[in-house]
């Protein structure tokens, strides 16, 4: 960790809240994206990229801890423009239809510290597809592509990454009390909500980049687990210790 402080999110509290899970499915009121769909996506977006190039990515979140395929890491970026934000609605991955949970993406306004990453030329057209079926997967679009300028000690680079369509039915605006209560609850097949908040504020910590809304995010997620879990630690024995 780059920070003196703990992080107070832990492994132990993240065993607390998983659940094992099955997939239910695509969520009902969206269709899956076929492959024409990818194809296009990938063909507008290219289309704006010189041929030939290597090609250049932003990644904020799980795709810097979880590469969606092989891409060299060209370490620290900065964009303008766009902030982290739990804005996304999920009832399936890391929710349900019954406990809906968060999942995180840049909204428009502030700015975000997070890490540039390269495919190679010969490479480009077969890992942009590959990133595109890990991050989207269904219309109406919840994250969708965009390309952004960042600043980088590469210098200005023109780059892909992810933002919230706030349009979709997926955005959300939650306080920061009730993005916790969330995620101190919410598992799907893929893990929970605070697994994933865990796993990328570490990861951020490690690369000296320290969020002030995702580290007391991780804060009082943590402290709503704990709390939850000796509730339900009283509550069986009949007696408060």
């Amino acid at each position: 960790m780059s920070r003196r402080d703990k992080m107070s999110l832990t492994a132990d509290l993240i065993r607390r809240v998983h659940k094992d899970i099955a997939d239910a499915g695509p969520t009902t009121g969206f269709v899956p994206l076929t492959d024409q769909d990818y194809d296009q996506t990938r063909i507008t977006l290219l289309a704006q990229y010189p041929k030939g190039s290597d090609l250049w990515l932003f990644a904020y979140g799980s795709l810097i801890w979880k590469p969606a395929c092989e891409v060299e890491d060209l370490g620290l970026a900065f964009l303008r423009g766009w902030h982290r934000q739990f804005c996304l609605r999920l009832k399936r991955f890391r929710g349900t239809p019954e406990y809906p949970g968060l999942m995180m993406a840049l909204d428009a306004g502030g700015s975000c510290r997070g890490v540039l990453q390269r495919i190679p030329a010969r490479h480009v057209e077969d890992r942009l597809d590959l990133l595109l079926r890990r991050e989207t997967s269904v219309k109406p679009a919840s994250n969708t592509p965009r390309w952004v300028n960042v600043e980088s000690p590469h210098g200005s680079q023109h780059a892909i990454t992810f933002t919230i369509n706030r349009k979709g039915p997926t955005y959300c605006r939650h306080t920061l009390e009730e993005t916790a209560e969330i995620l101190a609850k919410a598992c799907g097949h893929w893990g929970s909500g605070a697994e994933y908040l865990l796993h990328t504020v570490a990861h951020l910590e490690e690369r000296g980049i320290h969020d002030p809304y995702l580290w007391r995010l991780q804060q009082m997620v943590a402290q709503r687990i704990d709390a939850t879990h000796n509730a339900h630690a009283v509550a069986a024995t009949g007696f408060d210790s």
